[in-house]
């Protein structure tokens, strides 16, 4: 809720500060516009100078352009360690994030956009943001992420297992990449009369908890952290028919009670997201995913188990062992009863020019099926 407050054209001008990965505000804040280069604007941002973009739509968007490549001809890092050359690149690619980040436009009340020749992103940006009566000042970057996940949102991503489409809101992590969603749609589930009771841990846009009710399960129970995963689960099921069976809850992790069968798909890599969207790709300390391994027996029926899926590329980065992994299954008093396996599809695992190439194309996702250990196994 930082107020901004900057002088332009002898005038004293103020705007709230916005930003949903939590970036600093401004320090020092100048005006840029169309006369600026590439190479001067490069120079300021390093500086610590933040710019207000005051020239056309499509200047803005090719200087972030300009401006990145010149970000980008800095020499890779190299390390003959994985996950230190994991590291160092990520290191890397935050550094351009927050250079790129410093870019900033003004939205006006009523999220206008008040640039030539620029798109009418009122709807995207109340999607986003919701309603706002005050001019608030956003990083470019973070705007076209807006945008991009409005279109998004509007044309959803094609599921095979679902004949239809999951729509997406901003900073709700999408199924473009679909691997997870065939290991549940083919996996068998527990014979239950009726039909199985199932908890889907973490549903973001609700996907497999449709997939799981398109397949049969008596009720489904599916829960989110994050408030707007939650109101896109809603609107996805709602969408697509199951809201008889299907109830989304705003919870962390596990809802009241015990189920037949609990799906959790974790982020893969541990580590502390730096961004909203990242909130998906990574799990810090591996709390999501010791969460659920430590809660599954508690919450488990007799004779149901817990669906754990999970990428391995966290243990070709060399971030996570197998044995660690395995580890945890005994230490939270379960076992693997069966697994399914598949491999990447996405364009990265198969780009030899990738800077991650070796632990990529290596990369398989699975679906382990836990339950309790028995005390016949235990005393083995």
């Amino acid at each position: 809720m930082t107020m901004i407050s900057w002088t332009e054209h002898g005038a004293e001008h103020t705007a709230r500060w916005h930003s949903e990965n939590g970036a600093p505000p401004p320090a020092r804040l100048e005006i840029a516009d169309d006369a600026v280069t590439a190479d001067a604007a490069l120079r300021r941002l390093r500086a610590g100078t933040t710019l207000l973009w005051r020239g056309d739509y499509p200047g803005a968007r090719q200087l972030l352009t300009a401006i990145g490549r010149r970000i980008d001809r800095r020499s890779p890092p190299r390390h003959r360690d994985i996950a230190q050359l994991f590291r160092a690149h990520r290191a890397q690619r935050a550094e351009r994030a927050g250079l790129l980040g410093a870019v900033v436009v003004l939205l006006e009340p009523g999220h206008r956009l008040d640039l030539r020749r620029a798109p009418d992103v009122a709807e995207a940006c109340r999607e986003a943001y919701g309603d706002s009566d005050e001019p608030i000042l956003v990083s470019l970057p973070e705007l076209l992420g807006v945008l991009s996940a409005h279109q998004w949102q509007l044309k959803g991503v094609p599921i095979p297992a679902l004949d239809a489409r999951i729509h997406a809101r901003y900073g709700v992590f999408s199924p473009v990449c679909s691997e997870y969603v065939d290991l549940v749609a083919d996996a068998p589930l527990p014979e239950v009369d009726g039909g199985a009771e199932v908890f889907d841990l973490g549903t973001g846009t609700g996907v497999l908890a449709a997939v799981l009710a398109r397949r049969g399960a008596a009720r489904v129970i599916a829960t989110d952290i994050n408030a707007r995963a939650a109101v896109c689960a809603r609107d996805n099921i709602q969408r697509l028919g199951p809201e008889d069976r299907v109830t989304v809850l705003e919870a962390d992790l596990f809802p009241p009670g015990t189920a037949d069968l609990v799906v959790c798909n974790p982020p893969w890599l541990p580590g502390a997201a730096t961004s909203a969207l990242e909130l998906g790709i990574y799990d810090n300390a591996s709390g999501m995913l010791r969460g659920f391994l430590d809660g599954l027996a508690a919450h488990l029926r007799p004779g149901g188990e817990g669906w754990l899926i999970l990428s391995d590329l966290a243990e070709h980065l060399q971030l996570r062992s197998r044995e660690e992994l395995l580890r945890m299954f005994r230490d939270a008093g379960l076992e693997s009863v069966g697994s399914l396996e598949t491999a990447p599809r996405h364009p990265r695992a198969q780009d030899p020019h990738d800077l991650l190439h070796a632990a990529r194309s290596q990369e398989a996702t699975a679906l382990w099926r836990l339950r309790p250990v028995s005390r016949r196994s235990a005393s083995r």
